[in-house]
């Protein structure tokens, strides 16, 4: 699981090197194919179903600024100044599964957009802060709940993080929202995904033609940050890393 989701990391951050203005999407995941399948991996993502009978046709998810996750690669989608993209990346090694989502900034963005990124990734490691033996899953989502909607920011309930390893979902769910204290009680050995996905606005999403892209309702950007993570009896051990993207940003 170290070995997947560390790969998933590196090709987050070697994404990171072609995000600019004038790259569309599906040059983006080509790269990150390209990357995994080198480094001995598959791209879990590709050909995955869904309820609709489509199979995802990428490697990647790139979601951009109303796009809350689920955005299919286009040679039609080119990024422009000021965008945000959030690139969700899932691998399978050895046998076990990688995921891990982070959202991009395309040269200089607003302030504005600037605080939704950074408040949705502080209510990632809130989450994780609270993904502990004996605790449950609603303490996670009470966490990332409280802290986004303290912002004024809304919390998509249609769509959740999830227990991951042999397979790319796996029970439990995990909600971005909840109450503390409820919920199946986490144990020691288990690994999930926390991935908040916040809105700038209101938090009703909706269904993109494609069947596919998740976009909010009243098109303001939405940000999402994904880790995926083993509970223990302390802190979790977050088992993928920004590490490598944040060294590019110093």
């Amino acid at each position: 699981m170290r070995q997947a989701n560390r790969l998933v990391g590196k090709t987050l951050a070697e994404l990171a090197k072609h995000i600019q203005p004038g790259v569309n999407t599906l040059q983006l995941d080509a790269i990150a194919e390209e990357f995994i399948r080198d480094h001995g991996a598959v791209p879990t993502f590709k050909n995955f179903p869904n309820p609709y009978g489509k199979p995802f046709p990428a490697s990647i998810c790139t979601s951009v600024n109303d796009v809350v996750v689920h955005g299919i690669p286009s040679a039609q989608t080119v990024l422009r100044e000021g965008d945000i993209i959030s690139i969700d990346c899932g691998t399978l090694l050895n046998g076990y599964n990688g995921d891990s989502a982070y959202t991009f900034c395309v040269g200089e963005v607003s302030d504005e957009v600037r605080e939704l990124l950074r408040v949705t990734k502080e209510s990632l490691y809130k989450g994780i802060d609270n993904a502990r033996a004996g605790k449950h899953l609603g303490d996670i989502g009470a966490a990332v709940q409280d802290y986004c909607e303290s912002h004024g920011y809304g919390v998509v309930r249609e769509l959740t993080g999830h227990g991951i390893g042999r397979e790319m979902h796996e029970e439990p769910q995990v909600p971005n929202y909840g109450r503390a204290g409820n919920g199946k009680m986490l144990k020691a050995g288990m690994c999930i995904a926390i991935e908040p996905m916040i809105t700038m606005g209101d938090k009703a999403v909706y269904l993109d033609d494609d069947r596919w892209s998740i976009r909010t309702r009243d098109g303001k950007p939405a940000a999402h940050f994904e880790h995926t993570l083993a509970v223990r009896r302390g802190e979790a051990e977050i088992l993928s890393t920004f590490e490598e993207i944040e060294n590019l940003k110093n």
